[in-house]
């Protein structure tokens, strides 16, 4: 075998010919394939874990059906009363708010401050708005008082119950799922374009056999659910440390911040509400003064009807105030189909309204961001949300599976050291032009300082590659150095 010969099988790269058509789709492939093998297990964890956390709310539902749901009948008594049956039952905490029965057969939650729970847990008494009394306790998680169950799944998804640490993960798999999303979507189409006759773009070829049916299978179920899978990847990096944190500083800078009620009695300082409902984020709680609680828990109905009047209805959250100088603040809570969410401030001594902010009045990018983010966890639609995204999950968890079933049957079949298939070759990058190759870098060093997960890591992946096509090429080299040219001859 003859000296460039042993170069090409070793190090797959030679260089490109000047008359060789300018493509990207080598340089996309490689970047596909690596992004698929290496990071794809994280993608898959996030995307199980997602799609139970999608169908959470309605199996809450069904859990703690004793919970949130009574059978007795009848007109609902003062909240002010429901609240004491519940201060009676913790009488060793702080009442914090309060989110009166919405509908008949409903539960009244009243939420405690409780030192011994978690970050953004509160303890809530569940009321019989009836009888006024007791049904049981639970801890619920973050503006949406998720219980329990899922309250687990939520911190399974997000850092797998690991803590800050275990946010990487997550924030790895989002950010590089919209890239391997649009990587795979441009191959698909051009494979398409090149063999129109052979090739299908959005229909599965059932007689394909082997490693084509898994490409079939791969192309076409990523290619439906490309658009999804860039949407949870764009809400999902509002949620994660770094790239999150860069988001808001975004939105601040150009006012996209979701405005908020003024909570202060007699100023005028609003600061911006939080977004996450659900993973997170409640108001911090004042130091409690114990008469002035008391005092407030007691204009609770009043405040409520000043609300109603004001058009805050509806299921609604109403904080306590623990100072004298803090207004109750009553806010529409988010349900399925309810596209806009009000609030409100009162003072409650005086029965006067401090401030109001109506949905309508939003910036549009905060709109869309809260929609967003009920997307994303189900519960804009209710169940027929949860099941699209059941159903994203389950068509990602198979294009992930297939696209490993792929790498696995390109494998060699003969005897070459090798136990999985090789790598796309190299050298894509000398098949696009200068100024693209320029403007790439441009691109990627932008995405990579605003996505800082991505962009270190697809530093790790060039430095790998550099380094095992180096080794390569000296191991080529050494073993050229050592062939006679007898030996050449005989190859």
């Amino acid at each position: 075998m003859s000296t460039p010969e042993l170069e090409r099988l070793a190090d797959p790269s030679p260089p490109t010919p000047p008359d060789r058509p300018r493509s990207w789709r080598p340089l996309i492939m490689r970047l596909h394939f690596y992004a698929g093998i290496l990071v794809a297990p994280f993608i898959l964890i996030a995307t199980i874990s997602g799609g139970l956390y999608a169908v959470a709310p309605t199996i809450e539902q069904l859990v703690y059906r004793d919970y949130v749901h009574v059978d007795t009948t009848g007109p609902a008594v003062p909240v002010a009363q429901q609240i004491r049956a519940a201060q009676a039952e913790r009488p060793d905490l702080t009442v914090a708010a309060v989110r009166p029965a919405a509908e008949a057969g409903d539960t009244t939650r009243v939420m405690f401050t409780d030192p011994s729970l978690g970050e953004s847990q509160r303890l809530a008494v569940f009321v019989d708005p009836a009888t006024a009394t007791s049904v049981g306790e639970l801890a619920v998680y973050g503006s949406s008082s998720a219980l329990p169950l899922r309250t687990w799944i939520s911190e399974l998804h997000r850092h797998l119950h690991l803590g800050e640490p275990g946010r990487l993960y997550s924030e790895l798999a989002a950010s590089w799922l919209w890239v391997i999303a649009l990587g795979g979507l441009y191959l698909w189409i051009e494979r398409y374009r090149r063999n129109r006759d052979k090739a299908r773009l959005l229909t599965f070829d059932r007689k394909s056999k082997g490693r084509n049916r898994s490409l079939n299978w791969h192309g076409v179920a990523g290619i439906w659910i490309a658009v999804g899978l860039i949407f949870l990847s764009a809400t999902g990096l509002t949620w994660s440390t770094y790239a999150g944190e860069n988001v808001t500083e975004l939105r601040s800078a150009l006012s996209w911040t979701t405005p908020a009620v003024t909570k202060t009695i007699g100023s005028s300082d609003a600061a911006a509400a939080g977004d996450h409902s659900g993973h997170g984020g409640h108001p911090m709680e004042m130091p409690a003064d114990a008469s002035t609680t008391e005092d407030n828990v007691g204009r609770i109905d009043s405040v409520l009807g000043i609300a109603r009047a004001n058009g805050i209805d509806g299921a609604v959250e109403a904080s306590i105030p623990q100072s004298a100088d803090t207004a109750f603040v009553v806010a529409e809570t988010r349900q399925p189909w309810v596209m806009s969410n009000d609030s409100i401030s009162v003072d409650g001594a005086a029965g006067t309204v401090i401030d109001t902010v109506f949905f309508s009045d939003w910036p549009l990018a905060a709109k869309l961001s809260a929609w967003g983010i009920q997307l994303h966890m189900g519960t804009l639609f209710g169940v027929a949300n949860q099941l699209a995204l059941l159903a994203l999950a389950v068509a990602l968890a198979s294009v992930i599976v297939r696209g490993y079933m792929m790498w696995w049957k390109r494998r060699p079949t003969k005897a070459s050291g090798l136990t999985a298939g090789r790598p796309p070759l190299r050298g894509g990058i000398r098949r696009i032009s200068p100024m693209s190759v320029a403007a790439l870098v441009v691109v990627a060093v932008a995405v990579g300082w605003f996505v800082p997960l991505l962009g270190l890591s697809l530093v790790a992946f060039l430095a790998v590659d550099v380094v095992v096509g180096s080794i390569r090429r000296a191991r080529t080299r050494a073993s050229n150095s050592t062939t006679s040219p007898h030996e050449s001859e005989l190859a």
